[in-house]
């Protein structure tokens, strides 16, 4: 008990006096072996290694990079033309058209963080400069932008799929429909502050218009259909997918549409790295981290204690919905689902819970989690758009924090929401 409060305790100060999560990360895991461990400290560099050395985490960067051309060439802008198109006469105009450009977005990106910078350093500064407010603008782009790791493809499905060897394709299509269920609800939250607040409205735009933005859209959303045609027909795995989607945003940013010279693709590259390496160094510490809280048994204790309980389904799933909301609050996505995948996956099939509708429910708390501090990733990204603080982005994602609680409900008690799809395709 004591070295748990000592290992949450540092990383909790460290986080509260502004350092960087990874650095935070880091420290904390240098810190506890030196005082409270007999741990060699040597191994600091190899766990370090292995934790972005797997074949799934290459997804990343490439995804990373096909967003930064997707933004960079003009096709997010596009595709937020087509989506203020279809929603923006509605109340709050532009946050309704972040919702559904996030939604798109996150299809072709995979990437929550991606998300978040393509469609909030377009829409923030337009919805600033339009009336609306600083947290409302933040907020609806922070908390849309997790889409990017539940509307497949999604890396953080891919971790699951791996550490449990369920169906990745299964897990893929049983992401669909909870994706468009949660883009719808974000979007209702959204209409309902916007219309608390008077936020304005967009002119509403003809049929002829909304063509006209789909047909100028088109190749960025056959992105789509590439990549997730690709992995369902066979001819590619899910990071090969991401290689592919970077291939076909550089073709299509440069070649067709146009938008970007070959004197600007040394910057997106370099813009891409950036990016990359800050996800990366922070999976790095996040798995370092993990190692110490496995090392120490601080899970397994966790897990035998809901096992000893003898609680039923419900009571599990509100005591692992509560564990995952908690851990995805403190540590990167993939770092959770590699610690507690492994401990709860066994408890959960023991009850009768679907590998498939469990992933989706892991996956829904890890969305939720982007957007809670300490490290919730899209906080920090739209906190680097917006320059407010990691406080105000905090109170910023609440109304739509809220909402995402209610979906995870629903997702939890409802399997047949994960289910319905991958059952009708035969795939389960």
């Amino acid at each position: 008990m004591t070295n748990t409060i000592a290992i949450f305790g540092l990383l909790v100060v460290l986080m509260a006096i502004g350092m960087p999560v990874g650095v935070a990360l880091g420290l904390t895991v240098l810190s506890f072996m030196f005082i409270f461990t007999d741990v060699p400290l040597e191994s600091v560099a190899l766990k370090m290694f292995t934790g972005i050395e797997k074949f799934e985490i290459m997804a990343i960067p490439f995804f990373i990079l096909a967003g930064n051309f997707l933004t960079h060439g003009g096709v997010a802008r596009r595709m937020i033309n087509f989506a203020t198109a279809m929603v923006g006469h509605l109340r709050g105009g532009l946050g309704m058209s972040s919702v559904l450009a996030c939604a798109l977005f996150a299809a072709v990106s995979g990437s929550s963080p991606a998300t978040v910078v393509a469609i909030g350093s377009i829409l923030i500064p337009a919805m600033l400069k339009q009336g609306f407010s600083l947290r409302f603008a933040s907020g609806v782009v922070a908390s849309a932008g997790g889409l990017g790791i539940l509307i497949p493809p999604s890396i953080v499905m891919v971790m699951y799929a791996v550490t449990t060897n369920s169906s990745v394709g299964a897990l893929f299509m049983a992401g669909v429909i909870p994706g468009l269920l949660l883009a719808f609800m974000l979007g209702v939250c959204t209409w309902y502050v916007a219309k608390k607040r008077n936020f304005p409205t967009l002119p509403a735009a003809s049929w002829g218009e909304r063509f006209a933005a789909f047909r100028k859209a088109f190749w960025g959303l056959m992105l789509i259909v590439v990549v997730m045609g690709g992995i369902y027909s066979g001819l590619f795995t899910p990071t090969e997918a991401a290689a592919m989607s970077a291939v076909y945003a550089f073709f299509i940013a440069v070649f067709v549409y146009k938008d970007l010279t070959f004197k600007q693709i040394p910057r997106v590259l370099l813009d891409s790295a950036n990016m990359s390496s800050m996800l990366l160094f922070i999976i790095a510490s996040a798995v370092l981290f993990s190692f110490i809280l496995t090392s120490e048994q601080i899970p397994q204790r966790m897990a035998d204690a809901i096992v000893a309980s003898g609680m039923g389904v419900i009571g599990f799933l509100i005591v692992v919905n509560i564990l995952l909301l908690v851990a995805g609050a403190l540590m990167e996505p993939s770092s959770v689902i590699l610690i507690l995948a492994p401990i709860l996956f066994p408890v959960a099939t023991a009850l009768g819970i679907d590998p498939i509708h469990f992933g989706v429910m892991i996956v829904v708390n890890m969305e939720i989690g982007m957007i809670t501090p300490p490290v919730g990733l899209n906080l920090f990204v739209a906190s680097g758009i917006t320059n407010a603080g990691l406080t105000e982005m905090s109170k910023a994602v609440l109304p739509w924090l809220y909402t995402m609680l209610v979906f995870l409900m629903l997702i939890t008690y409802i399997p047949e929401i994960s289910l319905f799809l991958p059952r009708a395709l035969g795939m389960m």
